[in-house]
Order: structure tokens, then C-alpha cells, then sequence
């Protein structure tokens, strides 16, 4: 065994651990990355890059039909939307990651990573000794329920639904969620005949409803067959083809069945036993991701393993906030995760910005619905504005936003419709900077654009 001493060990090199190695060393640290599949990690080659990749051009065509005078055709060359995937994604190759870590004076190091001791990761062979801290980026992993026959039939995760290059005749999807709604409508709009099976009454049910209701219609409107209050009893293998039973006695036969039933914290076959921590569950941190369960404060965690605020770009600032609180504990100095304070990813639990990629978009941050013995109101209006008219014929669009009455300030705004992932920044400053809705109202949106909803929202909150 051969033994190597850095200042920080990252495990996992997706967009979090990138984040976490280059703050270090930008401290002054020397920094080791490791990674068992690809440097870059799901986002860059599963998840958030392909599967925008396969939506926008099907977002676009649908786009160009909304008004007159645009020449477009009535379907897209798939081979083409394939094409253009495989060119972000570099086609699985991660040499341009792996380079891009070296080039920033990281040690990147290929393997499966175990943390076998305090401070101590052993790759293969090599045994990689932190002088300062170990983080942990290694990320989700996908959830498979138990249903009967599920192991018998042609299944797609979300790696095999972003990554395909054949569009199924039949796919049927297993989950409302985000992957589930958006798969659903890529391959729906590249040709296949898509089934949606949903336990609930609409897809995306942590969103307001009306959220959920125009996803709903849209998948419908491009021929999604959305099943709600049904979900998978028992599936099997029939002639090649999945037989998928649901409940209420709904049969479907389908090519491919797109689980999508939900991710977890990627602890597993980590070693985290060696040092008191359970394997399969999150590794819990304070804000400046310090795992406190582990005593010494070694052991950093970003991303989705915390199980807080499971999307990318949030993932990459906890990774920012632990890699200098890191850096500074390094060179001596306190360091205290003070709410909005540099070692702080405060923001997890006020202002988390998604958006889902859908036609139409679902773009939300902060609070969606008023907290329950709070003075919090809710407003809720159409998106009808000059904007919104000029930019696609007969535009339907809602917004919402949830307010503190007593101290006159935004907690959530929650979009939807074609195009409105753009109005989200606004929303998300406005809410981490606390800003007075009287001073809001002096941010004066530009017209003609759909940022007119603003002022909508602030009137009919009574400004």
C-alpha cells in the first residue's frame, strides 16, 4: 500500500466535489478528488445536461407553432436531438473533466474510494491521508420500489431514459416527480406513445397545484396519457413486452418502463461504518458542512448525500461554503456557520431555486404554500401581461408568491408556463435579500416583457 498525505481528500467528482476541491486549493490547500465513474459526475452525463439537451428542441418546435409566420415542421429528427445530447455529454468521455481537475491543481485520482479511519481514504492500493478534512460529494442513487415482477421485465432508470439513443414505440413512466415529468415529455415529443402513472391526483404534488395541473395538461397535450390515482401493482414479461398491471385494474403493455419513484443519499459501500456512521443514510451537517455526527470535525459532506436541498446548483454552493470554511480552519482561523455568513449555505433552507424543464416550465423557490400559524398570505394570479401575449399566442401561465405580512417581505414565488425559468432570479434575490415589497415596488420591469407579472403580483397584494 502506498500512502499519500493532501491537505483535503474530495470524494466524488460531480459538479459538488469539483466545487469543494477547487475552493480548497484556491485557499492554499493541496487537494485529491476521487472518482469511481466519471470525472464531471451524474449531472454532466446522466441527469441535468442530457436530459435538457433532449427537452429543448421539443420545447422550441413547440415554441415556433405558437405564432404566426414561423415555418417548422411537425416533428423532430431524432437522430439530430440524439446528436446534439452526445455533444454536451462528450459521449461518456470525461477526459475534459478529468484534465480540467489536474489543470486546476487538483490530484485527480480514479477509483473507488473508502474511508477506512480518521482522515484516511484508501483507493485500491493507494491510501490517501487528509492532514485537514474529508468531503464527501458522492451524491443520490435511485430508489426501486418492491413491486412484484419488476426484476423480470425491460426497465430504464433515469441513466438509460437520458442516455438512449432509440425511441422506444411504448414507454411507460413510474413516477410524478421531476425526471418523471420531464422524460415523460422528451420522449413523448421524439415519437414514442408514453403512459404516466401517478399515485396521486397530478404530477410534481409538493408544488402549488396549479403547478401541477398545467404539467398535466401539457403532457396531455402531446399525447401523454396520464393515469393519477393509480400506480404499479405487479409487472411481467409477456412476449418480450412489460405487462404492467395498475391499480384499479388498468392494464398496459409498454417497450420500456422509466422507474422514477425517487433518489437517495449514495452512503453505501462508502465505509462510513468504520467510523460509527450507517450505511444508506444521509450524512448530516451543520451549514458549513461539517458532519456532526463524527467527532473532531474532520468530515465534511455537500450535495445530495446530506439530503438537503437535492439539486445541482445547490449542491455546488454547499460545496463552496464547506470547501472555505475548510480552507480557513486551515490557516487557523474560527470558523462559525453565522446565517448568510461566507461559511454558511444559509440558502438551503430559505430560498432553493428549481425549475422543471417542462412545456410549460415550472419554476419555484422559497415557500410554496403559507406557513401554518403564520401572518402569511398568499397571491395568486394569471400571467396575462404584454409580455407574455407578444411571446406565444393564447399564453396561459399562473404565478404565485407567499408573503410575510409582518415584516412586509417574499418567502416563495412560484411560475408556470412557457419559457418562465427566467423570471426565477428575480424571485430568488428578492428573497435572500429580504427586500420590503414597498421597495420591490419601485424595481421597475421592463415592458414589453413577461417580468410585467411583477407588477401584477405587487397589485393585487394591494402596493
Amino acid at each position: 500500500m502506498s500512502v499519500q498525505t493532501f491537505d483535503v481528500v474530495v470524494i466524488g467528482a460531480g459538479p459538488v466535489g469539483e466545487n469543494a476541491a477547487a475552493r480548497a486549493v484556491r485557499g492554499g490547500l493541496t487537494a485529491a478528488l476521487v472518482e469511481k465513474e466519471r470525472f464531471g459526475g451524474e449531472c454532466s452525463y446522466w441527469a441535468c445536461i442530457p436530459s435538457k439537451a433532449l427537452l429543448r428542441p421539443g420545447n422550441a418546435l413547440a415554441a415556433a407553432k405558437r405564432l404566426p409566420g414561423v415555418p417548422v415542421g411537425d416533428a423532430l429528427d431524432a437522430e439530430a436531438v440524439f446528436a446534439r445530447r452526445d455533444w454536451f455529454t462528450s459521449k461518456g468521455d470525461d477526459t475534459g473533466q478529468f484534465d480540467w481537475a489536474r489543470g486546476a491543481g487538483i490530484e485527480a485520482i480514479r477509483g473507488e474510494a473508502k474511508i477506512t479511519g480518521v482522515k484516511e481514504v484508501t483507493v485500491g492500493e493507494r491510501v490517501l491521508v487528509a492532514r485537514h478534512a474529508v468531503i464527501v460529494c458522492t451524491g443520490s442513487v435511485p430508489v426501486t420500489p418492491p413491486i412484484p415482477g419488476l426484476d423480470e421485465i425491460p426497465v430504464w432508470g433515469s441513466r438509460e431514459a437520458t442516455s438512449a439513443s432509440e425511441v422506444p414505440r411504448r414507454l411507460a413512466v413510474l413516477g410524478g416527480g421531476v425526471v418523471g415529468v420531464e422524460m415523460a415529455q422528451a420522449w413523448a415529443r421524439l415519437g414514442a406513445k408514453v403512459d404516466l402513472i401517478l399515485t396521486g391526483a397530478r404530477p410534481l404534488p409538493r408544488l402549488p397545484e396549479f403547478a401541477g395541473n398545467a404539467v398535466a395538461d401539457g403532457l396531455r397535450a402531446d399525447g401523454v396519457t396520464v393515469h393519477t390515482g393509480s400506480g404499479l401493482e405487479r409487472a411481467s414479461l409477456v412476449d418480450g413486452a412489460a405487462k404492467l398491471e395498475l391499480r384499479g385494474g388498468v392494464e398496459l403493455t409498454a417497450d420500456k418502463l422509466l422507474v422514477a419513484t425517487g433518489r437517495r443519499p449514495a452512503t453505501e459501500n462508502l465505509g462510513v461504518e468504520s467510523i460509527g456512521l450507517t450505511p444508506g443514510k444521509p450524512l448530516t451537517v451543520d451549514d458549513a458542512g461539517r458532519v456532526s455526527e463524527v467527532d473532531g470535525g474532520w468530515l465534511f459532506a455537500a450535495g445530495d448525500v446530506t439530503g438537503r436541498a437535492p439539486v445541482t446548483h445547490q449542491g455546488k454552493y454547499a460545496a463552496r461554503a464547506a470547501g472555505d470554511a475548510v480552507a480557513a480552519l486551515a490557516r487557523g482561523e474560527s470558523v462559525k456557520p453565522e446565517p448568510w455568513s461566507a461559511y454558511a449555505a444559509t440558502a438551503d433552507h430559505h430560498a432553493v431555486p428549481q425549475v422543471i424543464f417542462t412545456d410549460p416550465e415550472v419554476a419555484s423557490v422559497g415557500l410554496t404554500a403559507a406557513r401554518e400559524g403564520k401572518p402569511d398570505r398568499v397571491v395568486e394570479i394569471d400571467i396575462a401581461v404584454a409580455g407574455s401575449s407578444l411571446h406565444a399566442d393564447n399564453f396561459t401561465g399562473k404565478a404565485s408568491m407567499v408573503v410575510d405580512t409582518e415584516r412586509d417581505v417574499l418567502l416563495g414565488v412560484t411560475f408556470a408556463g412557457q419559457d418562465v425559468a427566467e423570471l426565477l432570479h428575480a424571485a430568488t434575490i428578492a428573497i435572500v435579500g429580504e427586500v420590503p415589497l414597498h421597495r420591490l415596488w419601485h424595481a421597475v420591469p421592463a415592458f414589453p416583457t413577461m417580468s410585467e407579472v411583477w407588477l401584477r403580483l405587487l397589485e393585487e397584494y394591494g402596493l
